[in-house]
């Protein structure tokens, strides 16, 4: 069958016409689609350039931290002692006190009852100080002597005689048992001086001071700091928004609730930590006083206030406290060193089975264990100033832990505002 025009289409050419059609339009959008780019594996130079510098930023802040560590333990009290001298100004500005008036008469009260119970126990203080100073290395003698004794008995109940003093007779011999052997010292060698286990106990004493107080310089860097921490409680409890408000700026406005909301808490916990140590501190040196009073420990005022000051730092302060009072006892008799000893057991579980959780009424959980161990790595980085603040550091950074961690990414329950909240 032949084309013609107004005549039938030849099919066959038809279906090729439509086939060549439909491939030369895939072909061209063949050739309009560009070919998409290989994706490049591993990191790209600016984003190592950005890690790098992002870690060159950590460790210099690190570093920094660590210089100024003394500053920063510094400020971090006096942020604390704002939180805390904030709720006195809270009730007096209900008064239509200013805050700022406020906070200069909280600051003056506070340091006018200190100087007043000072002055009122300024003489006996001084006088069983000066007894502690002159009697506390006999005592510790005598500790050592005791500890000893028990020592030598302990080797007797577990069988261990090998470390028995060898024994010299008149000949100038060492008797070890029935035999005795027969030693001279050569006379060109002299024997070296030995130090008495006083002296010892001293030196390591002083060592031990030395590597703790490290932070303490001399007394104008002694009130310099002080009055560092005392202008930052004077301005944060001035003025607590301002600084609030501050802080928000730092967040993006998406996340400024929430972060308000743990900022708050934190304040909430370190306020309540503090006023609950200020209170145990009073309780635990009058309750010291009258218990070292009724044993008729020697310098039992002196001994008093030095654990009361020790009770600021929690689970290893009263430990260092009950020392010296074991100490002073053990002048008198063995007897009475173990009576304080069942008096310090005895006040510390009055303080962690009563006096403590009533104080805190839950507001913050921190368990021993890591309190202890917060507390080793302070001391050991920082000294005792570390050993001081690590506690309530430690309080303060299981806030946000428990907020933004725990609740928020885990999903578990956690009840830190609404105990703050009701407390």
């Amino acid at each position: 069958m032949t084309d013609h025009p107004g005549g039938n289409v030849n099919p066959r050419r038809s279906k090729a016409a439509t086939a060549a059609k439909r491939a030369g339009t895939a072909h061209a959008g063949h050739e309009r689609r560009a070919p998409e780019p290989p994706h490049s594996a591993g990191w790209r130079s600016r984003d190592i350039i950005r890690a790098a510098a992002l870690a060159v930023g950590v460790a210099a802040v690190c570093v920094g931290l660590w210089a100024a560590s003394t500053v920063v333990f510094t400020v971090f009290l006096g942020v604390l002692f704002g939180l805390a001298i904030s709720s006195g100004v809270d009730l007096l500005a209900r008064l239509r006190i200013p805050r700022g008036l406020g906070a200069l008469m909280v600051i003056l009260a506070a340091a006018g009852m200190l100087t007043l119970v000072g002055a009122l126990m300024a003489p006996v203080l001084s006088e069983q100080a000066r007894e502690i100073r002159s009697r506390l290395p006999e005592a510790l003698q005598q500790v050592e002597s005791w500890v000893g004794r028990e020592g030598g008995t302990l080797r007797a109940f577990t069988g261990r005689f090998s470390a028995v003093t060898p024994s010299h007779d008149s000949t100038g011999g060492v008797r070890h048992g029935d035999s005795t052997t027969t030693a001279r010292a050569p006379s060109a060698a002299p024997a070296p001086p030995q130090q008495d286990g006083s002296s010892q106990m001293g030196q390591g004493l002083a060592g031990i001071a030395g590597a703790l107080f490290g932070f303490v310089g001399s007394t104008v860097e002694i009130v310099v700091y002080v009055l560092l921490a005392l202008f930052i409680a004077l301005y944060i409890a001035s003025e607590p928004d301002l600084y609030h408000r501050g802080l928000m700026h730092l967040f993006p406005h998406r996340a400024r609730a929430r972060a308000g909301d743990v900022l708050t808490q934190v304040a909430s916990v370190l306020r309540k930590w503090l006023g609950t140590q200020l209170i145990a501190m009073v309780t635990l040196a009058v309750v010291w006083a009258i218990a070292l009073s009724v044993l008729k420990v020697k310098a039992a005022l002196a001994l008093a206030v030095i654990a009361g000051l020790l009770e600021f730092v929690p689970t290893i302060g009263p430990t260092m406290a009950v020392v010296p009072a074991i100490a002073m006892a053990l002048l008198d008799s063995p007897t009475k060193a173990v009576s304080v000893l069942i008096v310090y057991l005895v006040i510390q579980g009055f303080e962690a089975n009563l006096l403590i959780p009533l104080l805190m009424k839950g507001r913050i959980e921190l368990a021993p264990a890591v309190t202890i161990v917060a507390q080793a790595l302070m001391t050991l980085a920082f000294g005792f100033f570390g050993l001081m603040v690590a506690v309530p550091l430690l309080a303060a950074v299981m806030v946000p832990v428990k907020m933004l961690y725990v609740e928020d990414v885990v999903g578990d329950d956690v009840t830190v505002g609404k105990e703050a909240e009701s407390g």
